[in-house]
């Protein structure tokens, strides 16, 4: 982390983890996430961050979509608004 710029390490994603914004909730511990591949999944929030975390619409957070159901994905982080403009700024996301 340089001291300058108030660039920090982020939290990047796994092999099997994409960045999407939420674009709904869904009550409970459901949301809808807009995923970098294109596709609209049905993301569930972890009872690990679901107390913790609280995810909003247009939230910037990393998911893992489901082996078994493409349509659905387990939330895996969620990141601040300064966190979300560094990742926009860096071109991970748009």
């Amino acid at each position: 982390m340089s001291e300058d710029s108030g660039q920090r390490n982020l939290r990047m994603p796994d092999d099997n983890e994409l960045f999407g914004v939420v674009t709904e909730h869904n009550g409970g511990n459901h949301v809808r996430v807009q995923c970098e591949d294109g596709k609209s999944r049905m993301g569930r929030i972890p009872g690990r961050m679901k107390y913790r975390t609280w995810i909003e619409e247009d939230d910037v957070v990393l998911v893992e979509p489901w082996d078994w159901q493409d349509e659905k994905a387990n939330v895996e982080w969620r990141y601040t608004q300064q966190d979300a403009d560094q990742l926009r700024a860096e071109g991970h996301i748009e």
